[in-house]
């Protein structure tokens, strides 16, 4: 980010704990696209039908999304080390049995309780490494930006690789790294002083919801996560590339795809939100996005055009995803942390639902007719921001602090 300078060469210069849950958080976010690459394979290999194949994607954004309600109220009462390593062996016992599965509907299970490690370890990381880190804030806040972004680029390349070799590769993959990574936080993060926690209601996020900002633009982002979650989990199937090669050429397309969301998430956001309000940045490029889906629907039987459309995608999902989630932090007096869990407990049931309703438009209709559909769920959300526009004053009040951009994008990209 434009960050960058202030940190200078201190960000290299971290404790080990930080080291730790960076490079945890590296493989946590891989989790995001690590099995789009694989999922026709997944098809394949199991006899499941594409719309079973997307439920992968449904039972552990579901489960994640649930879970952000409560992972404010659990990490305040047990603390930050048990609640990332908590979070850890869920994800490295499910990956694990996952891979050892032998119907698709098991592994629709064990995808669910994945998400749960997910949400219990990336509602708790940045934290930690804030509180860990030398240097100061920024080199904190660069060193978790800069994981996430490798994560979320890596992730479908890593999938793909593995994926080459067999279906259950990154699964298996998923488990090994994160193994390492717990007993690497057992073994180096210290424990917290009870004194400093402050426990949070259990109700405080859907309480939180009553607020008509937050409501607006936690609505405005489930619409949103309908098309990001169509681009994302659809576009393996509507490519229908040979299977000989589908894995690592689908890895190859979706590392694009991470790469734009990365770079657009650490620079071009902050070059954009700093010459322009964030509302006015939400309205032009809400549309972008619909327009990108459309061309998506258009070109869908060209496979050069639809990878296009994939990485274009990618650049104005990475905007858009730090854009919204700069504005939940700025939208109410609510607490950081009480605001995100509500608005990504919300958000994450739009993504829920993209990939099983695209496939099912697909039998219905067209394979086309999902990036139509899915257009026009991101149009109703620039309608939303468009009309609650008189709440959102406080989402305008200028450039934020270091920590509160960072929370914003952790959030954001954490779907």
């Amino acid at each position: 980010m434009s960050h960058a300078k202030s940190a200078g060469a201190s960000i290299l210069n971290q404790p080990k704990e930080v080291w730790a849950v960076a490079l945890a958080c590296v493989v946590a976010f891989m989790g995001i696209g690590l099995v789009d690459p694989i999922l026709p394979a997944i098809a394949h290999e199991l006899s499941a039908t594409a719309g079973q194949t997307e439920l992968l994607f449904t039972s552990y954004l579901l489960i994640t999304g649930v879970m952000m309600f409560f992972t404010s109220w659990i990490s305040s009462r047990i603390g930050a080390k048990k609640t990332l390593m908590i979070g850890l062996a869920f994800i490295v016992v499910f990956a694990l049995l996952a891979a050892l599965s032998g119907s698709v509907e098991a592994v629709i299970g064990f995808r669910a309780g994945w998400g749960l490690g997910n949400a219990l370890f990336i509602s708790t990381a940045l934290a930690t490494i804030v509180g860990a880190a030398s240097g100061g804030t920024s080199s904190a806040i660069i060193l978790y930006e800069a994981a996430l972004g490798l994560g979320i680029a890596i992730g479908p390349l890593l999938g793909g690789l593995l994926g080459s070799v067999s279906w259950r590769g990154p699964f298996f993959g998923t488990a090994a790294l994160m193994a390492m990574a717990f007993v690497a936080i057992m073994v180096l993060l210290g424990t917290e002083e009870k004194s400093a926690r402050v426990a949070t209601k259990f109700s405080a996020p859907f309480r939180a919801l009553l607020n008509p900002a937050l409501a607006i633009l936690a609505a405005a982002a489930l619409f949103y996560n309908i098309g990001f979650f169509t681009l994302l989990a659809w576009t393996p199937f509507a490519l229908d590339l040979p299977k000989e090669n589908a894995a690592i050429q689908l890895g190859l397309i979706f590392f694009g795809w991470g790469l734009g969301v990365a770079i657009a998430s650490v620079w071009i956001a902050p070059l954009l939100t700093a010459r322009f309000k964030r509302t006015t940045a939400l309205t032009i490029v809400l549309p972008l996005l619909t327009l990108d889906l459309v061309a998506a629907g258009i070109f869908a039987g060209s496979r050069i055009g639809l990878i296009v459309c994939v990485i274009v995608g990618g650049l104005l999902l990475g905007i858009l995803n730090t854009v919204l989630t700069e504005s939940v932090m700025e939208a109410t007096e609510l607490p950081r942390s009480v605001a995100s869990s509500a608005y990504s407990g919300v958000r994450f049931l739009g993504g829920a639902a993209a990939p099983p309703l695209a496939a099912q438009l697909a039998i219905w209709f067209t394979p086309s007719v999902p990036y139509y559909v899915a257009g026009g769920s991101v149009l109703i959300a620039a309608i939303l921001v468009v009309s609650g526009v008189r709440f959102l004053g406080r989402v305008n009040n200028g450039p934020e602090s270091l920590l509160a951009e960072a929370e914003s994008i952790g959030v954001g990209e954490s779907a």
